[in-house]
């Protein structure tokens, strides 16, 4: 037999799940884990893979490997990313923001360089 106790404690617990999954999502997709100024990387790209939540790459940056985050597959998409432009071996520039964990070679991407030419991911973030 439903109460509106029951109903009023399953909200909550519904609403609090919903929170705590929302913070999860902001945490990981967000900025907050990056520096506030731009760091500029030039180096060969090892590994590539876009798809979802967003596209990894691997580059190497005079001999030390660098994870590269960059959009979710609709905006390298807008910004005009494919797979062949991202193939290993590619010299590559990424201006974007490291982590703020200075241990931590990660960066997130907020434009890209390859062959002279600019692919613009966050326009909203220069």
């Amino acid at each position: 037999m439903w109460t509106t106790r029951n109903v009023l404690t399953d909200l909550l617990s519904l609403m609090l799940l919903l929170l705590f999954m929302a913070g999860l999502a902001r945490a990981h997709h967000g900025w907050s884990w990056t520096e506030d100024e731009n760091t500029t990387l030039t180096g060969v790209i090892t590994d590539a893979r876009l798809g979802n939540p967003h596209g990894r790459l691997t580059v190497d940056v005079a001999g030390q490997v660098w994870r590269v985050e960059v959009g979710q597959p609709w905006r390298n998409t807008q910004a005009g990313l494919t797979e062949a432009l991202l193939a290993p071996g590619r010299t590559i520039t990424v201006i974007g923001q490291r982590s703020a964990d200075p241990e931590e070679r990660r960066l997130k991407a907020e434009r890209l360089r390859i062959d002279g030419q600019d692919y613009v991911l966050y326009p909203e973030r220069d």
